[in-house]
């Protein structure tokens, strides 16, 4: 996940969780100087009652105050996911990058499918995931390398630094950078029955 869009997650997050624990506090603690329409404490539902009756409805619709900050609230409330729904949305477009070769270009994912390849061709590597971000006249590459269960990372890391310095001539014109992240499998016993 981007982080751009990790951190607006977690604003909205945030927000709206700042505006439910201030709504929470207003009513139980009262009502608020700057609202002087609202009754001064809540009064305790009965067994069977909801917590708003509908005449206590009534009067709070009938505040001046009432109208601008429902349209208010609901307008930010529906421009903020609005947002955060365009920001969610991917085109299946994959970016192309321009290189220097006139009229060539590259597709991000033929150079995700190659990094795959020539990793998995490592030995000691029993699986590969590369994933291709383009920026602002950078490519970062995300590599995740799941290692067989006899291997170790720097077994491997010298044939990955090569394929990392091959990339980086080839996209010459970009800024390349290439991060590795290694797992592999637990070496846990077999549990019988």
């Amino acid at each position: 996940m981007p982080r751009s869009r990790t951190i607006l997650n977690r604003l909205t997050l945030a927000l709206a969780g700042a505006v439910l624990l201030a709504a929470a506090a207003w009513l139980s603690a009262g009502s608020a100087p700057w609202a002087p329409g609202l009754p001064g404490r809540w009064p305790a539902p009965g067994p069977h009652t909801s917590i708003v009756s509908a005449d206590r409805l009534t009067s709070l619709r009938e505040q001046g105050w009432w109208t601008p900050t429902v349209m208010a609230v609901s307008i930010v409330a529906t421009l903020l996911l609005a947002c955060v729904s365009v920001r969610q949305l991917r085109s299946g477009f994959r970016r192309l990058l321009p290189l220097t070769a006139p009229h060539s270009a590259l597709r991000t994912r033929a150079l995700e499918d190659s990094l795959t390849r020539r990793a998995t061709a490592v030995d000691g590597v029993a699986d590969c995931r590369a994933r291709a971000r383009v920026r602002k006249q950078r490519l970062d590459v995300v590599l995740r390398v799941r290692l067989r269960a006899d291997t170790s990372p720097h077994t491997v890391l010298p044939a990955l630094t090569g394929l990392a310095s091959d990339t980086e001539t080839v996209l010459s014109p970009y800024g390349f950078r290439m991060h590795i992240r290694f797992t592999s499998r637990s070496h846990r016993r077999p549990h019988v029955r």
